[in-house]
C-alpha cells in the first residue's frame, strides 16, 4: 500500500493548519490572562482606597464629635 503525494500534502497540510491554529488558541489564552491580571490590580487598588476612605471618614466623624464637646463646653 503507497500513500500518494496528494494525500501526503493534504496531512501536512492539516497538521500545519491545526499547530497554528493552537498556537493562536494559546496566545488568546496568554493575552486574556494578562489582561485579567491587570483589571485585578485595578480593582486591588480601588479596595485599598475604599479600605482608607472609610477610616478617613470615621476619622472624621470622631472629629466632629469632638469639636461638638468643645463648641459645647465654650458656650
Amino acid at each position: 500500500m503507497t500513500i500518494s503525494m496528494e494525500f501526503m500534502l493534504v496531512i501536512v497540510v492539516n497538521v500545519l493548519s491545526a499547530g497554528i491554529f493552537i498556537g493562536g488558541l494559546a496566545m488568546s489564552i496568554k493575552f486574556i490572562e494578562k489582561q485579567i491580571k491587570r483589571l485585578e490590580d485595578k480593582q486591588d487598588k480601588h479596595n485599598n482606597l475604599i479600605e482608607r476612605m472609610v477610616k478617613v471618614e470615621e476619622s472624621t466623624k470622631s472629629a466632629h464629635k469632638r469639636l461638638d464637646t468643645i463648641e459645647g463646653k465654650k458656650r
